[in-house]
């Protein structure tokens, strides 16, 4: 299912976001690159240098956190596992941020995944990626490899927490692919970045992301911050979106003065986007878009559509001038795969093109028997 949301995912967000930008001014935000995502339809709304190479700095930790939420939902580990700490895990760089853990004293995995998202530790970090793959060199090898499964195409990983590295580097388009797994994904786990407050060894620390006490519809992401990077943060944002359910924003602000002003400029970005487009679902999961004739196929018809809810954004009051078109890969012959691309659905609003994506097939269809088949082959060469 991953490796389907993300080929999905690519095809919309590589030609979704030129109608919304043309139509809608963007706003000014005061950042070296940033980035805003409509997670619910994978629509970037707007940009600005979103292919800048920067510093991740601590948005490291989102591939971090990934790649142990995968480890938690596979059993590999669970959150009462106690862990020792090592002594490269303690040592970490003591100026940076850090819950505190200490060697030779066990730790549960539960602490170390608070400790991680909450308190941005870079201790856990490392902790966490020493239990999973036995070396942070081993950990990092499979954040690498997550990275380029879902499509982080202009992302490479050096270490586990962020500090300044030159083989760390990432994009805002590549961290918005990473910052939308995380929430479709994993949406248990991800509830933890909307946690305030987190103590361990008696020290109460705050999440840096001062949205979350701003903005009652915020309920994450992550901060980062290096003298190179800047001040920056992820943040999203769900509000009801009407009879459409709910709708998620992902703003990316990378590489601001202060503190102060990552959290004004990402507020800016999630209102303007909110007030600004209509999130409005197409199809429900499994809806038949259309049910074509089958050649020498076990079934005469075929359902076809989407293995997911398919949304698209537009500029607000526009959606009354959404059209679909669809192109099949007709003739269609069994067998035929459940989920392989039989046609491609052409989305427009006001004459201009939103998405091209690719229908899939709903059901699976076996061939027909010899007789079958040798009338229908017999019907292709009169059709």
């Amino acid at each position: 299912m991953k490796k389907l949301f993300a080929a999905f995912a690519v095809a919309l967000l590589s030609v979704s976001s030129a109608f919304a930008q043309i139509t809608i001014p963007s706003p000014t935000i005061n950042a070296k690159s940033w980035l805003l995502l409509d997670a619910t339809s994978d629509q970037i709304l707007a940009s600005n240098e979103p292919d800048m190479r920067i510093e991740p700095a601590s948005l490291t930790k989102l591939m971090t956190a990934y790649v142990v939420f995968d480890a938690l939902n596979e059993k590999r580990i669970t959150m009462d596992q106690m862990v020792t700490v090592s002594t490269k895990a303690w040592k970490v760089d003591a100026e940076s941020s850090k819950m505190f853990i200490e060697p030779r004293v066990p730790v549960s995995v539960h602490d170390l995944v608070y400790g991680l998202i909450v308190q941005s530790g870079n201790d856990a970090a490392v902790a966490l990626a020493e239990t999973i793959a036995g070396t942070e060199d081993a950990f990092v090898a499979m954040m690498n490899r997550e990275a380029e499964r879902i499509g982080m195409k202009s992302t490479h990983f050096s270490n586990s927490h962020g500090l300044p590295s030159p083989e760390n580097y990432s994009t805002a388009r590549d961290l918005a692919t990473l910052a939308s797994h995380l929430a479709v994904d994993h949406p248990e786990l991800y509830k933890i970045y909307s946690t305030k407050e987190f103590t361990y060894n008696k020290i109460r620390q705050p999440n840096r992301n001062r949205l979350l006490w701003l903005d009652p519809t915020v309920d994450g992401m992550k901060t980062g911050h290096t003298e190179n990077a800047g001040y920056c943060l992820i943040s999203t944002a769900k509000r009801p979106n009407g009879k459409n359910g709910d709708r998620r924003l992902i703003s990316i602000v990378l590489g601001t003065s202060s503190d102060q002003m990552r959290t004004q400029e990402s507020q800016k970005l999630l209102n303007w986007g909110f007030l600004n487009f209509d999130t409005v679902r197409l199809y429900a999961k499994d809806e038949a878009v259309d049910t074509p004739n089958v050649w020498k196929g076990s079934q005469n018809s075929l359902k076809i559509g989407f293995n997911h809810d398919l949304y698209v954004t537009v500029p607000k009051g526009t959606a009354d001038k959404i059209k679909t078109s669809l192109t099949r890969k007709d003739p269609l012959v069994a067998p035929i795969d459940k989920n392989s691309t039989v046609g491609t659905l052409k989305v427009t609003a006001d004459g201009k093109t939103i998405a091209e994506l690719p229908v899939l097939a709903l059901e699976q269809v076996g061939q027909a028997g010899m007789f079958g088949r040798a009338l229908d082959s017999l019907r292709l060469l009169l059709h």
